[in-house]
């Protein structure tokens, strides 16, 4: 056995993998998807805008190229691609992308329509305002720094950030487990409501969100969510808004009208939406809609004409907005790291705290920093001070003495660094006049040393400083200000406008053809001769109905559920059409018992092979999802036999045995579901057939290809449960009507 042998260790494969995937698992979370509620951002973010900052790109400097910052971030601070650094750049300058954008962009940056940012080498940026706001006093030791991956320089593990940038600017990031998602809010509403946290701690989300009235998006758009729901995703922490397009009317000449889109949802690409509403156009699913075209410059601007002056403007919108990005969801995670790293779901006053204890120990320690200067001034100050007043001595330890530094000492008690300080000084500051201005130093500081004690001391003072200090913020980029003056409206949730499937499909009269096997298909137009119909070998005709492609297929199986497709998804051509089973989540042992085409007014009379049944209104009866509704009830061994429009005053029904009853309709319950009631009793065999009619019209049934009635139904008239007798002569021996 070798050395290396020697340090071959066996360990269990699951473990190891389990680690391993562990330490990836949380090096995901920690360090790349999730914000810290602090500075609210990412790794990635954060050495981008140190990396800035060292270049000295602020605000007032020139731009530099981004293939230089890039450069400077992966070389120094952040080894990843350089694509990925890049894209995180760029998105920071997208005042589309983002609420207050970090970065200036000078140079190609991409657009609202999808556009790609031009290449590093030929862009070039630098900080905004706001950048500087969260970078504010980070080098007078007010955060903690931490080794870069190569240990050769330190960077930041936190942002001092004077600006509430996690809400402000919200976040998005999907990790291992758990994701976080963070719309942008507004930051002057954040500053009222971190100014009212400041005096209540304990003030409630509903208190807060009077301040923070729902996110604020840098496209703006309208926010129709009820003030039930915002509160809620508020108080969890977790919840969705619905965010529409802002739209408006414009007329035109012979009563006709414009219909224009001046501002889309967030992170909704122009260009793919206007594709979207034309596929939607071509294929005949938006009849409302009668042109659509992009006139957008630097401003959005896209119009929709309607079909006709008819058309009503609103029902369009619903239409449009049920169908398309132009009504989107923006969902609410506040998933965030918090000051000790800990990914956890907070609501709104848990992180407006975490932000106003961050200011906090921001304050302190830059307090704590400054007044480490102020003393190391004061000292060489009054150093200063001892030799102005002994100046001729000074002059004669320094040219005559050896070692004039411990005479100094000696002969006045002066600290090293006075009499360093002392010896440095310039033969130009002897003048009487410097001695005037250092006491005035003196003075100053001091006075200024006392006020950061006082800091220090007193936790209302902390907050008094801390609250002007967001009062600043806020007026530099509050709502007064270009930048931050509210771009997204507020609107209570309408009522739901009704929109009829017409709105959405072009209305064609279809005739529905379904076989035996379940194959159904679809043929345009009114078609009463439908022999020409091909089927597959050993298949045939069964269900033939007149339709539009408007309407509501209604399908009933045998147990007990109804199915619900839209005609307008039924294919039409040639073929042999599509199985059932591709158009709902149905059995391969179910099968159809009849096909219904919906309307409001419609009632039908469901029944099992037992003899029970109810009557139920269709509108009861629509499935929402391909599983279908279940809406007659069967024990074992039975099953649905019977489904029949409710027509008329009277009910026929005929038992395997061969025994028709016939009573009033109106002894059949109304139910949504169940059971049902007897209809007919058997001795043996169970139910075959029902159907409703009008007693004085007479009850008719089809023998062969003719049409035979009976008007004497007396014989055969009883109540409900009753066994019935045989029926009339000529009845068929199916025992179907």
């Amino acid at each position: 056995m070798t050395k290396e042998d020697n340090n071959i260790h066996p360990v269990d494969f699951g473990q190891a993998l389990g680690e391993r995937y562990l330490a990836y698992a949380l090096s995901t979370i920690t360090s790349r998807s999730l914000p810290d509620v602090r500075d609210g951002l990412k790794p990635v973010h954060r050495r981008l805008l140190y990396a800035m900052l060292q270049l000295k790109l602020d605000p007032k400097s020139g731009f530099k190229k981004c293939a230089r910052v890039v450069g400077d971030v992966i070389g120094k601070y952040h080894p990843h691609g350089d694509t990925a650094v890049y894209d995180t750049m760029v998105r920071l300058a997208q005042h589309f992308a983002v609420r207050y954008p970090l970065v200036e962009g000078q140079g190609n940056f991409g657009s609202i329509d999808g556009d790609n940012a031009a290449a590093m080498r030929y862009t070039e940026a630098r900080l905004t305002n706001v950048a500087i706001a969260i970078l504010e006093d980070i080098h007078s030791d007010t955060v903690d720094f931490q080794p870069t991956y190569d240990g050769s320089e330190e960077e930041p593990i936190v942002m001092p950030s004077n600006f509430p940038n996690l809400l402000a600017n919200g976040s998005e990031g999907i990790a291992v487990g758990m994701a976080t998602s963070i719309p942008p809010h507004n930051a002057g509403e954040l500053c009222d409501a971190v100014l009212h946290l400041i005096k209540h701690p304990n003030a409630s989300i509903d208190t807060l969100v009077t301040h923070v009235a729902g996110p604020d998006f840098p496209t703006g758009g309208i926010l129709v969510e009820s003030q039930e729901n915002i509160l809620k995703a508020y108080e969890t922490g977790k919840g969705s808004f619905r965010l529409r397009a802002k739209w408006e009317k414009e007329e035109l000449s012979h009563g006709m009208y414009q219909i224009v889109i001046t501002e889309i949802p967030y992170q909704v690409q122009k260009s793919k939406l206007i594709e979207k509403i034309a596929d939607l156009y071509k294929a005949k699913k938006l009849s409302l809609l009668g042109n659509i075209r992009d006139e957008s410059t630097e401003d959005i601007r896209v119009v929709l004409d309607p079909k006709s002056r008819s058309v009503d403007p609103e029902m369009l919108m619903e239409s449009l907005f049920k169908t398309t990005d132009l009504e989107v969801r923006v969902s609410l995670n506040m998933n965030v790291l918090d000051a000790h790293g800990a990914p956890r779901v907070m609501n709104l006053r848990e992180v407006l705290n975490a932000f106003i204890a961050h200011r906090l120990e921001v304050l302190i320690r830059r307090t704590k920093y400054r007044l480490k200067n102020i003393d190391h001034r004061l000292e060489v100050l009054d150093g200063l001070l001892i030799a102005y007043l002994n100046i001729d001595e000074v002059i004669r330890i320094i040219r005559e003495e050896d070692d004039p530094k411990a005479v100094m000492i000696a002969k006045w008690k002066l600290s090293d660094v006075q009499v360093e300080a002392i010896l440095n000084m310039r033969l130009r500051s002897l003048r009487k006049l410097e001695e005037i201005e250092i006491k005035k130093e003196h003075d100053a500081l001091s006075e200024e040393k006392a006020h950061l004690l006082t800091i220090l001391d007193d936790e209302e003072v902390r907050k008094k400083v801390l609250s002007d200090q967001v009062r600043e913020t806020k007026k530099q980029f509050g709502q007064q200000t270009e930048l931050g003056a509210r771009r997204t409206q507020l609107e209570e949730a309408a009522e739901s406008v009704v929109v009829s499937i017409e709105a959405f499909v072009e209305k064609e009269p279809i005739t529905i053809l379904c076989s035996e096997h379940g194959w159904i298909k679809a043929l345009k137009g009114h078609t009463d001769d439908v022999s020409s119909v091909k089927y597959k070998d050993g298949d045939k005709e069964r269900f033939v109905l007149k339709a539009h492609t408007t309407d509501r297929l209604l399908v009933f199986t045998d147990n007990g559920k109804f199915y619900t497709i839209g005609c307008n998804t039924i294919s039409g051509g040639k073929g042999h059409g599509d199985p059932m089973r591709l158009l709902v989540d149905m059995d391969e042992r179910t099968h159809i018992v009849n096909l219904l085409i919906y309307n409001d007014d419609l009632k039908i009379l469901l029944a099992n092979n037992a003899g029970r049944g109810f009557v139920v209104p269709a509108e009861d009866v629509v499935a929402q999802t391909k599983n279908g509704k279940q809406v007659l009830n069967l024990s074992a061994g039975l099953t649905g036999v019977v489904c029949t429009p409710v027509t008329g005053d009277s009910v026929a029904v005929i038992g395997q045995n061969r025994k028709l009853l016939i009573f009033d309709i109106d002894e059949i319950p109304v139910m949504k579901k169940g059971a049902g009631v007897i209809l007919q009793r058997y001795k043996q065999g169970g139910l075959s057939d029902a159907k409703c009619f009008v007693r004085e019209e007479g009850l008719s049934w089809q023998l062969g290809k003719k049409i035979r009635t009976e008007t004497d139904l007396l014989a055969w008239i009883n109540k409900r449960g009753t066994a019935g007798r045989l029926p009339p002569t000529g009845f068929p021996k199916s025992n179907t009507f």
